[in-house]
């Protein structure tokens, strides 16, 4: 059991929001949210880690850098431990309440001062709440499926380990929220795209979206709190330590404190749940050029600034080749903002603010800066943005009319997208959800459709190409045959009535989900592929699951791994 004292450093925890969810419908429909010295990697070790052609495209290659040496005598302190933890995010904190059940002595530090931000969103296999609903869920097909998502660059035997972990969960959520998990059955009969029913969902009201007052990391803090455990905040991982001149087992990490260099030595081995990389633009610029291409808005942890998988890849370890950002389409801006990063090095940020609109991911009609429909808007939510970053600025803009309350109910989509669905089911109209973004300048409403152009900026022919793709679009409807691009009849919609509505949209930036490669122990691989034995990985610093996107329309599939396997890895730890 960890036994230290909490060091609590001045500062906020940075965290990404949960992004789905409402503020409060009263709030007439405000959204609130949906690692001895390592070894240091030579230049080609490092291009081959990953992405070496598109880093030096990006002018970005040297973004892994090196371990930085710390002399002995810079240490000031050293601990022992069984396991040792580092991070208090989602995998971090399940894997903290699984230590504290299984009688393992470890220490969970986190960098910041708080535990990271989280969604109560958890997809999940073979539930008990699956069982009363009568859900069977086909492993076989939802395999395939994902491995068909990453284009088959995963591990298949990694994904098999996803199970249920509600089973688990539910009775400290329920001590502390009174209430278990409920399965989302709602409208997924619609939906065109393999779609099963793997979304639980802890909310105060699942009709509307609601979540709980306490986040599902406050509770799991409170929980190994009351079991005697405490986090180590204000606790930096700088570096991962090997025995044997760097190509041995990892036997813990040194950390800088507000008192100096603390060294954790962990017998049994060291667990990273250190998030991604989306909070660092240097990393992403380098590993996931599609970001910048068609990005405008960051939703994401800022302190996931990927350092977890760099002490990782300076210890010897493996990433995946390819990248995968969590990309929503929901990420308004004003008339005229190009996607991409606007200053350079880490303080470079994304010229959208992090509210997500998320009508931005209902299916109406979209057009580039011609003016013209590019993509099928019913496609899952990367699609349109991959879609923009061959587009001018990598931007779109959508537009709808009076009559969207109507047209969001017969659309029928699911995961995050509905919360607008949600918002008009508790009492709001379109005039209250939209004046925010009506005021803020990314948002805009006419009475007529050439009026709409031009608060746009739609000018010449690109106004022209407009007012004629909106013909074109009503008469799609009108036939319920999409010629142009497929979209499925009952997604299409008039654009007739006033008031008419419209905005620019990019990306939004949530996470990444490519990571350090392990098994199906979360045991990390070097660049041969054996273990490195002590080092273990969960979360969005893991890898071999995901490549170039995240699988939308199996809703909460990275969460749920994520918790799954934090708990795995603890007992796989426990057992050795």
């Amino acid at each position: 059991m960890n036994t230290s004292t909490k060091t609590n450093l001045d500062g906020r925890g940075l965290s990404r929001r949960g992004f789905l969810g409402l503020a409060g419908i009263a709030g007439v429909g405000a959204m609130a949210g949906l690692a001895g010295c390592a070894p240091q990697q030579s230049a080609d070790a490092a291009s081959s880690a990953k992405g070496g052609e598109a880093a030096a495209a990006s002018g970005e290659s040297d973004w892994l850098g090196s371990a930085p040496a710390i002399a002995d005598g810079d240490i000031v302190d050293t601990r022992e431990t069984d396991v040792l933890i580092v991070g208090a995010g989602n995998a971090g904190m399940m894997a903290a309440a699984t230590a504290v059940d299984e009688g393992v002595d470890f220490i969970l530090c986190e960098k910041n001062a708080q535990v990271q931000s989280t969604r109560h969103w958890i997809g999940a296999v073979n539930t008990a709440q699956q069982q009363e609903a009568g859900v069977d869920i086909d492993r076989g097909e939802l395999l395939n499926e994902l491995a068909r998502y990453a284009s088959y660059k995963c591990d298949m035997d990694v994904w098999k380990v996803w199970v249920e972990m509600m089973a688990y969960l539910d009775p400290i959520m329920e001590a502390s929220l009174g209430m278990k998990a409920s399965l989302d059955t709602d409208k997924f009969d619609k939906q065109k795209h393999y779609t099963p029913m793997v979304q639980h969902m802890y909310l105060t009201d699942p009709a509307l979206g609601i979540k709980p007052e306490k986040e599902r990391n406050q509770v799991l803090q409170e929980y190994i709190e009351g079991k005697g455990a405490t986090i180590d905040f204000g606790t930096k991982m700088v570096k991962l330590e090997r025995e044997g001149d760097g190509a041995g087992r990892v036997t813990g990490a040194i950390f800088e404190t507000e008192q100096g260099y603390v060294r954790i030595n962990a017998k049994k081995g060291v667990l990273l749940t250190t998030g991604g990389y989306a909070g660092n633009p240097v990393m992403t610029k380098a590993l996931a050029p599609i970001v910048p291409q068609c990005t405008t808005t960051a939703d994401n942890t800022p302190s996931c600034d990927g350092l977890g998988i760099k002490a990782a890849l300076w210890a010897g370890a493996k990433m995946d080749p390819q990248p995968a950002p969590m990309l929503f389409a929901r990420g308004a801006v004003a008339p005229g903002v190009d996607a991409g990063y606007v200053g350079e090095g880490m303080d470079a940020a994304l010229p959208g603010t992090v509210f997500q609109s998320n009508v931005g991911t209902q299916p109406f009609m979209a057009v580039d800066r011609t003016g013209k429909r590019f993509v099928n808007e019913s496609s899952p939510y990367e699609a349109v943005c991959f879609a923009s970053s061959n587009r001018p600025g990598g931007v779109w803009c959508k537009v709808w009319d009076a009559n969207i309350v109507e047209d969001i109910e017969r659309f029928s989509t699911v995961g995050c997208s509905k919360i607008i669905a949600q918002a008009f089911a508790g009492g709001a109209t379109p005039e209250e959800y939209f004046q925010k973004q009506i005021d803020g300048g990314t948002l805009f409403k006419a009475d007529t459709v050439e009026e709409l152009a031009g608060k746009l900026g739609f000018e010449g022919e690109a106004k022209e190409n407009f007012l004629a793709q909106v013909e074109r679009y009503n008469e799609l409807n009108e036939q319920q045959r999409d010629d142009d691009f497929g979209k499925e009849p009952f997604r299409l919609s008039a654009l007739s009535t006033p008031p008419f509505y419209g905005g620019w949209f990019g990306a939004c930036y949530l996470t990444t989900v490519d990571g350090i490669k392990i098994n199906p122990d979360m045991q990390a691989l070097d660049q041969q592929e054996q273990v490195i034995e002590g080092l273990y990985c969960a979360g969005d610093c893991s890898g071999s699951l995901f490549a170039d996107n995240y699988p939308e329309y199996i809703i909460g599939c990275a969460c749920g791994r994520t918790l799954t396997f934090a708990r795995h890895a603890v007992k796989h730890m426990n057992e050795r």
